[in-house]
């Protein structure tokens, strides 16, 4: 079974995605896959192709916006924005535990001028915790 969380109505987080889960994302209304995730990160666990394909197979679109261990930059929060933008109903974005999903939703939001409470009120409704982001968050929503 899914871990999806639902950050707000048209942005749901979760752990690394199974196949199995495009198709329960898509009954959702979930139009948009973004995978936070670099290939390689775990052999094991799907890589981005054969996510990629599956949402095709399901008709969703796919957006790769890996974050790796070097942490965000403001073109993957850009990436993020355009992706948010441009989704045409709910988007689905994962990496290993959804953290890295949620504080890439996080930046993207503060830079679009969401209210750093409010960010981090939302994030921890889902059981995310920003606090490692945070003054980023604050800098970017008072730009």
């Amino acid at each position: 079974m899914s871990d999806f969380r639902r950050l707000t109505e048209n942005v749901l987080v979760s752990p690394q995605l199974a196949l199995g889960d495009i198709a329960e994302a898509a009954a959702l209304g979930v139009t948009t896959i973004v995978n936070n995730r670099p290939d390689g990160e775990d052999p094991d666990a799907p890589q981005g192709d054969e996510i990629a394909d599956a949402a095709a197979a399901a008709g969703l679109n796919y957006v790769a916006i890996p974050v790796g261990h070097a942490g965000f930059s403001e073109p993957q929060v850009d990436a993020m924005i355009e992706a948010l933008d441009q989704a045409e109903g709910a988007i689905l974005a994962y990496c290993r535990s959804g953290t890295r999903s949620t504080l890439l939703w996080a930046l993207a939001s503060a830079k679009q001028g969401v209210d750093p409470e409010t960010i981090a009120r939302t994030a921890g409704q889902a059981g995310y915790d920003v606090s490692p982001i945070r003054s980023l968050i604050d800098v970017l929503a008072a730009r």
